[in-house]
């Protein structure tokens, strides 16, 4: 971690899943400081108590700042001094930024503009922002919010001076504060049917700490203006739900052996298809079409330049790719696809399941 070495790191959104995965990965290395701003002081006081109790000899290097991406000055404040910004903070729920987009707007547009503004008159070296899957082909609020926050960075970049800013785009991220695995693994807990909007509908999956290894790819690897995603694998939404079923059909005292077409039993679980809820797709894009065709292979990643050519508009007229015809994007109905073993062993995999299979309660 010699780049992080006495270097001070602020995360916007810092009290969600991403900021406690950086925590847990950085706290006790060689930074000097980890910044948190959130609005919530609730979440920041849990967030205090509960690395103090597990990593009382560093828990000191954690700083709270209660603060608003909405709020410039806050922005300014909690600046003063950083080196590296993960900008994590976003509205992210598809349902409510449905309901209330301009909430998704203030938050997840102003507030990423706010944002770099802010990191590129403080110095800040390097902002990496987090994005998502839905900002490909946005069909919903909340995607179209993270689209436009993309191309934010990528227009701050070109006049950005010494500040370098990249974008992470990933699909979702299991057991993230409000994803479905947590959902499910109450419902299984209560004795409730298992919910899935619909079988055959397929999501790019990662764990947080793969999310956390993007940002960190981003950081060392992207260029000014660059946009990144992981070569993630995919499952069905009836695949994932299998895996969860069963590893935790023994988990809460009773002999589950659930029908996975979803009809009832006495014995188990019902998986219950409830409907696609407002604005989701069948299958979520990483790279689209025409991102595909001037993408470059990193190994495990793709890195998408940015559009620099400059504001002479005749040239987009002139200047045409004809790769773009036969490039086919990335999405998660054409990745690897994993099966329920391979579903479940990732799953299994994860330190939010390892503790609920034990016993020892997640913080998010």
């Amino acid at each position: 971690m010699s780049v992080f070495k006495d270097k001070v790191l602020l995360i916007t959104g810092g009290t969600g899943s991403f900021g406690n995965a950086v925590l847990r990965r950085f706290l006790d290395s060689d930074i000097r400081e980890i910044r948190i701003l959130s609005r919530d002081e609730k979440k920041q006081d849990d967030m205090r108590h509960d690395f103090q109790a597990r990593m009382p000899e560093v828990a000191n290097k954690i700083k709270f700042y209660i603060g608003d991406v909405r709020n410039k000055s806050t922005l300014k404040y909690a600046m003063k001094g950083v080196d590296y910004v993960f900008h994590a903070a976003a509205l992210k729920q598809v349902p409510s930024c449905e309901f209330f987009p301009m909430e998704a707007v203030k938050t997840n547009v102003i507030g990423t503009d706010n944002t770099l503004d802010a990191a590129i008159d403080s110095g800040v070296k390097c902002v990496i922002c987090l994005s998502t899957d839905k900002a490909a082909y946005p069909i919903n609020a909340m995607g179209i919010t993270k689209a436009i926050e993309e191309k934010i960075a990528v227009a701050k970049s070109r006049l950005s001076g010494d500040t370098k800013i990249c974008c992470t785009r990933y699909g979702n991220v299991m057991c993230s504060r409000g994803s479905v695995i947590p959902l499910w693994i109450d419902q299984i807990r209560k004795g409730n049917p298992i919910t899935i909007t619909e079988p055959s509908m397929t999501r790019f999956i990662m764990s947080l700490e793969e999310a956390v290894d993007l940002v960190l790819f981003a950081f060392e690897n992207g260029k000014n203006g660059d946009i990144l995603v992981q070569k993630a694998p995919a499952c069905t939404i009836q695949t994932q739900a299998e895996a969860v079923v069963e590893l935790f059909k023994h988990q809460y005292g009773r002999d589950f052996n659930a029908n996975m077409n979803g009809t009832n039993q006495t014995n188990g679980p019902e998986i219950r298809v409830i409907g696609i809820r407002h604005g989701e797709k069948m299958y979520e894009t990483l790279l689209t079409k025409e991102e595909a065709a001037k993408a470059i292979d990193m190994g495990n990643f793709y890195a998408v330049p940015a559009d620099n050519r400059d504001l002479n508009y005749d040239k987009y007229f002139k200047d045409g790719d004809t790769k773009r015809a036969t490039i086919e994007e990335f999405n998660s109905n054409n990745t690897r696809r994993l099966n329920l073993e391979e579903t479940k062993e990732k799953i299994a995999s994860l330190t939010y399941i390892q503790n609920e299979l034990n016993g020892i309660p997640n913080l998010v």
